[in-house]
């Protein structure tokens, strides 16, 4: 594939699959293009998957100033992604961080989106969710082999995600770090925690504002149903705010559902068209 660089030179990752509708997926904070994988396997003849992996992140090049690792700075290297692939519109897959990427393109660019699907976040997040991204941000996790990582993950969250195997643990610690056989490090740029930090400390941007802006972007909602970032009393707002939102909780599942899930599948479709 061609390779795709942004006004400042960075060259980030990405991914096509399929054919059909086009869904251009925008992964979280820290996460990568391979935090689709369910999706893509699951849409494999319903839809054109694109998976964009954020600069400083996976295989993305890391930038030379950290402070442009924010949510607008974001936005516009998925704009500027969309005019390098010739993509008129788009419905945008959101997960977590990608939906508030999704808003400002939805606030800034509305007629290139056909749609919006908001993974597990929303204008307000609870306070937990939040405190444990600070928590972890940047910082390389002390467990140094695979069989300590996968443990610590389980300890964490289990309880929010009952139903996985041990092989589907083992595959999103792989998915997450860079695990080799003497080290667990980070896999995506520790600046990214800095930036994060540093924004907090600065006045909050009314997101509830930016929200309601989306007013003409068809949307939908997925929330996993234990999920510390995205109250249930949030979404209910959401819902409130925008009656033809399309909205599903998804079961056993905490920050973030996989997408493959029969009640995201069955929103994803309904958006896109296709149910």
């Amino acid at each position: 594939m061609k390779p795709f660089t942004t006004h400042d030179g960075l060259t980030l990752d990405y991914k096509i699959e399929g054919e059909g509708k086009p869904l251009l997926c925008l992964p979280g904070l820290t996460r990568d293009l391979y935090d689709f994988d369910e999706l893509a396997g699951a849409m494999r003849g319903e839809a054109q998957v694109i998976r964009l992996t954020m600069r400083g992140r996976g295989r993305s090049k890391w930038a030379d100033d950290y402070t442009s690792y924010n949510i607008v700075q974001e936005a516009r290297d998925a704009l500027e992604f969309m005019d390098f692939l010739g993509l008129e519109k788009a419905t945008i897959v959101g997960t977590s961080r990608g939906g508030f990427n999704a808003m400002i393109l939805a606030a800034t660019a509305p007629e290139r989106l056909a749609g919006v699907l908001l993974n597990d976040i929303g204008p307000e997040l609870a306070t937990s969710g939040i405190e444990n991204i600070m928590d972890y941000i940047g910082k390389v996790p002390a467990a140094q082999t695979l069989a300590a990582l996968v443990a610590g993950m389980k300890a964490d969250m289990a309880a929010d995600f009952p139903d996985l195997t041990e092989a589907k643990w083992e595959d999103l610690a792989q998915r997450w770090f860079k695990v080799t056989d003497t080290e667990v490090a980070l896999n995506y740029d520790p600046l990214i925690g800095k930036a994060m930090h540093e924004q907090a400390q600065g006045e909050a941007p009314d997101l509830w504002g930016l929200f309601d802006l989306m007013a003409g972007v068809p949307l939908a909602l997925l929330r996993g149903e234990n999920s510390n970032l995205l109250s249930a009393e949030t979404a209910e707002q959401m819902q409130g705010r925008r009656p033809d939102m399309l909205y599903s909780e998804v079961p056993n599942r905490g920050h973030i559902p996989f997408l493959d899930e029969p009640e995201s599948l069955v929103v994803i479709r309904k958006l896109l068209g296709l149910a």
